[in-house]
């Protein structure tokens, strides 16, 4: 039963997500974040609720798309609907402003929705380290790891595993306490 619900989850990104790529040279189907911070979750940081695994899925459906949350607690229920509402952003907000909430709410997310920003980050991290998007200069690139390092600081605690990841990739960047590359 688990299993075809967190197909169903995947399904209902997929549509959501089909005609976005991510910003790389090859530009990857979008759907493969989603489905990558889910796998993180799953695979290192060796966590396998349902409800947080649909969250991964769905992290960016309310922000990038036309989903709304009502219709996420229609079909995925109410705590996938909170879940994915913690860690989604208001894009009515400048993002500046955005980036900053971030940080100064991270502390106070629940563990699911921490989890969900831990693997969305590394994620992201990761991607970074490979290839800047297009269009980044960077600069930009060096801003987005120090943003996410303090994003980080805030959800500390919450997964030894994913934050042991973090912290190799912090480090090979020369990122500390004291921020400095």
């Amino acid at each position: 039963m688990d299993l075809s619900i967190l197909i169903k989850t995947a399904d209902f990104a997929a549509k959501k997500h089909k005609d976005q790529r991510r910003k790389d040279s090859l530009q990857t189907p979008y759907i493969n974040h989603p489905v990558g911070v889910a796998n993180i979750i799953s695979e290192e940081g060796n966590v396998c609720e349902l409800e947080v695994l649909q969250a991964a899925i769905l992290h960016d459906t309310v922000e990038d798309t036309d989903t709304t949350l009502d219709e996420i607690e229609e079909c995925f229920g109410k705590n996938v609907r909170d879940i994915v509402s913690e860690v989604t952003d208001d894009k009515s907000l400048p993002k500046m402003e955005r980036k900053r909430l971030q940080i100064v709410n991270a502390p106070h997310k629940s563990r699911q929705a921490k989890l969900v920003k831990l693997a969305d980050k590394l994620y992201n991290l990761r991607d970074l380290c490979r290839e800047a998007p297009q269009g980044w200069t960077a600069e930009r690139v060096q801003e987005y790891f120090l943003w996410a390092y303090d994003v980080i600081e805030g959800l500390r605690g919450t997964n030894e595993a994913l934050e042991g990841e973090l912290d190799l990739i912090f480090k090979a960047k020369g990122i500390n306490k004291g921020k400095k590359l």
